[in-house]
């Protein structure tokens, strides 16, 4: 069963259309023997070689994923969201100003986690530096941004995971975008169809965190070749994979943005224990 963007809910009850139980395990539409629901993901992998260009001139001096939100960066709430989530092994693919990031988090020790790192020897992209390291990954994992910054339940995220019986599923958030002036819509001869003033569209986006099936994007990834996400699931779904969309109602900001950022800054002071509660 596929989703388009556009048509993604909440995965929770639909499991009996996706899968069937057998000797303890789950069997999607295609055949492919998945994981039973009840089995945990403990694995991840944080993309966290970016620039941050977006932000300079504060991420020409610490990573993006060590900027602060109040007294801790924002990598650190992700890390410690993981942890209550169930997960204990991460892996940081990481570039830019690498041994910042290694200083302060270490082997995860102080957070309860088994940290390693991934050395990008160039820019990969957002899952081009997968292709390194397949064979040190379980069979069903998380991908996440370095600097995702929301109240989303990776638990529950999981749990719907595993009930899709899917290859890949895409966190997803419902984002409003509105257009400043008025939108004017003209025919071929320039004559007047439409005035909106100030319109307001929805549309569902993504977190920048991902659950994925090992064997479903082995295929599609080359060793030391760059590959973005979106170009990873396309071609997964285009060679008939399964690519289903989780939504819940939470709290996701894009903090790539001076002003984005110092209003993560706020909210996460406000409503500091709901973020690590998540």
């Amino acid at each position: 069963m596929s989703h388009r963007l556009d048509d993604c809910a909440d995965l929770r009850g639909e499991m009996d259309d996706l899968l069937c139980a057998h000797d303890g395990e789950a069997v999607a539409a295609s055949g492919l023997v998945h994981t039973a629901p009840g089995t945990r993901i403990t694995q991840a992998v944080i993309m966290a070689g970016g620039k941050g260009t977006r932000l300079h001139p504060y991420s020409a001096l610490f990573p993006k994923p060590l900027m602060p939100l109040n007294d801790m960066p924002v990598l650190e709430l992700l890390l410690r969201q993981m942890k209550n989530a169930g997960i204990t092994d991460v892996i940081l693919a990481v570039n830019h100003l690498s041994h910042l990031l290694e200083a302060f988090f270490g082997n995860g020790e102080r957070l309860g986690l088994n940290i390693r790192y991934r050395l990008e020897s160039k820019p990969l992209g957002t899952a081009g530096a997968l292709g390194d390291m397949l064979d040190d990954l379980d069979d069903d994992f998380f991908v996440t941004n370095g600097d995702l910054l929301t109240t989303l339940s990776l638990d529950r995220m999981m749990q719907a995971h595993y009930r899709s019986a899917g290859d890949i599923s895409i966190g997803v958030y419902k984002r409003e975008v509105k257009i400043d002036f008025g939108l004017i819509e003209i025919d071929q001869r320039s004559r007047l169809m439409a005035y909106r003033e100030k319109p307001t569209s929805s549309h569902f986006v993504s977190m920048g965190v991902y659950a994925l099936r090992r064997e479903a994007v082995r295929m599609h990834l080359t060793s030391g070749e760059y590959l973005d996400m979106p170009g990873l699931i396309m071609s997964v779904k285009q060679s008939g994979g399964d690519v289903t969309c989780y939504h819940e109602d939470c709290v996701w900001l894009d903090i790539g943005r001076p002003d984005d950022f110092a209003l993560a800054q706020q909210m996460f002071v406000s409503e500091r224990n709901q973020f690590l509660a998540s």
